[in-house]
């Protein structure tokens, strides 16, 4: 038996794909979610094969609920238009129904899943998704992190600076500290050049909070932050720097 879930804030919506379903006696609903924090409670209770999941959510959207968790499932997304997550999925063997939707297109989605599910992880796919999404303008804003049982959502404008740290990226804010894990090179794609700047392979920084720059040993230098914080400048880091502040 297929086990689902299906996310969606809207109540209207997760009834058409339970209706949609009632006809796959193959698959059974184990849960129905009204936003992102509860459809993690129930992926960790649950452990799905396949989830039903609505992008544009309140609180998390569709996107930064998968990025906490560290064996997302399959999934088919459900969404009104976003042309940042189209360019996704249409670049990726990962399928989804624009909403309104019918029993069609639906039967469509989920015999394709199937044949796929049948044949392969269909994770690796998901991921690329995952990263073509980050770089539209509201995943560009914040950072969603889990912290113990809380989840987290981090304004890009409260960020000091970001540090790798062996698998995961430390991201630094007045309040605190949280891990993510992803790569710096992640976080260069995703965050804006004009706002963020690498200035080593370690450290990304603020631009904002930067208040002086001091020459350190031979041909490397220190940023000053605002905070107090020192942080290194490798020679490349440095050249970007100067074409930054000039």
């Amino acid at each position: 038996m297929i086990k689902a879930i299906i996310i969606d804030d809207e109540p209207l919506a997760r009834t058409l794909v339970k209706e949609y379903l009632a006809s796959y006696t193959d698959i059974e609903v184990k849960a129905e979610c009204n936003d992102g924090f509860e459809g993690l409670k129930a992926i960790q209770e649950h452990q799905p094969d396949l989830l039903f999941l609505d992008i544009q959510m309140p609180k998390i959207n569709g996107f930064e609920m998968l990025e906490l968790l560290d064996h997302p499932p399959a999934v088919i997304f459900t969404t009104a238009f976003d042309e940042y997550a189209i360019r996704a999925f249409d670049n990726h063997a990962v399928d989804y129904l624009l909403k309104p939707f019918s029993k069609e297109r639906f039967d469509k989605a989920l015999e394709k899943w199937k044949a796929i599910y049948a044949q392969k992880d269909t994770r690796p796919a998901l991921k690329e998704v995952m990263e073509t999404a980050s770089h539209s303008p509201l995943q560009r804003e914040r950072i969603v992190v889990k912290s113990g049982s809380s989840i987290i959502v981090i304004p890009v404008d409260d960020i000091l600076y970001l540090e790798a740290a062996d698998d995961f990226v430390k991201i630094h804010t007045r309040k605190g500290h949280w891990l993510k894990n992803k790569t710096m090179a992640h976080f260069e794609q995703q965050l804006d050049p004009g706002r963020f700047i690498r200035v080593h392979r370690s450290y990304m920084v603020n631009i904002s909070e930067i208040t002086r720059l001091d020459p350190y040993e031979k041909d490397s230098h220190i940023l000053l932050l605002k905070s107090g914080e020192n942080i290194p400048v490798s020679k490349s880091g440095m050249i970007k720097l100067k074409e930054i502040l000039s």
